[in-house]
């Protein structure tokens, strides 16, 4: 039996698969990204080997592993439900991957792996309770308390995105349609595709998220005019979650996260919605320290003993 001396933890994502192997402390050690071969789960599986594999080879290390995914293993049929990630549903991942790695692996939804990395040593590693947020292709939560993942008695926790977006106004009624089968969901106006869909919306244009920011550094009208939309729902959907919740802190993680302005103006406006006090909310909410990396440095921090 081969002696553990780190931790290896991989992203699975919808287009690529990340890599990453950490020491006791978590420092970095090594990292790699390949792109994830769409629809084809026993590629996905050989891919997933070969990352380990090969960063065992290069740092001569052997670690445990965890993996982030898109989604969650049921409780009642251990298949993996919920994802994104199609080619996954209905699969047993975590034993597949154990069969062709010969080890135990330990599986995780993604947002999940996000906040697990930014309460160990990330932006809210000095608070007890982590609400870990991703606006990117799709909308997801994690939750963290003490140290743990809370997933829920269902292994759903965490999944703010699809309750419907709270305190509607009539021209967002019905809502757009979720691939949930639903519509109004939260996901449908925060994803990155909901706020290109607002700025669709506002000038007809079809423009990505991306050059959605790169306006607003130019101070483009219309630009604004979208972001302040997408800022009003988003303090509106985690006002819904300091009700609920009332988590000590809020990171938010992908690509709409790195617009800067978001942060100061959400909780400008979320007060209005939140029930408290007088005094304003004192919940921070900040970007995620260690950015796109959470994800994958969370799936290693599934194994927080070595």
């Amino acid at each position: 039996m081969k002696k553990i001396n780190c931790r290896i933890g991989i992203d699975l994502g919808g287009t690529k698969i990340e890599s990453i192997v950490i020491d006791y402390d978590g420092n970095e050690i090594y990292r790699k990204r390949i792109s994830n071969p769409k629809n084809d789960y026993n590629s996905t599986l050989n891919s997933i080997k070969d990352l380990v594999h090969q960063s065992e080879s290069e740092t001569g290390l052997y670690g445990t592993i965890g993996v982030g995914i898109p989604g969650i293993i049921s409780k009642q049929t251990k298949l993996v439900k919920n994802a994104n990630s199609t080619v996954l549903i209905g699969k047993s991942l975590d034993k597949d991957l154990e069969l062709i790695l010969g080890r135990p692996v330990r599986l995780a939804n993604d947002a999940n792996c996000l906040a697990l990395s930014e309460y160990i040593d990330g932006s809210g590693e000095q608070y007890n309770s982590l609400f870990g947020v991703i606006l990117g292709t799709g909308v997801g939560g994690g939750l963290v308390i003490d140290g743990k993942i809370f997933p829920g008695a269902n292994l759903i926790s965490g999944e703010w995105g699809h309750n419907p977006l709270p305190w509607p106004d009539l021209n967002e009624l019905p809502g757009p349609e979720c691939y949930c089968g639903l519509r109004g969901c939260i996901e449908t106006f925060l994803s990155g595709s909901g706020l290109e869909n607002t700025f669709y919306k506002i000038t007809g244009e079809t423009v990505s998220a991306n050059e959605i920011s790169g306006k607003l550094q130019n101070n483009d009208h219309d630009a604004i005019k979208a972001i302040e939309l997408y800022e009003n729902r988003l303090a509106r959907g985690l006002a819904m979650v300091v009700n609920i919740l009332d988590p000590e802190i809020i990171v938010l993680a992908g690509g709409v996260s790195n617009i800067s302005r978001l942060y100061s103006n959400v909780k400008n406006i979320w007060n209005k919605y939140i029930i408290s006090t007088d005094e304003d909310v004192v919940t921070p909410i900040v970007q995620a320290k260690h950015g796109d990396s959470s994800g994958v440095r969370g799936a290693a921090w599934l194994w927080p003993e070595l």
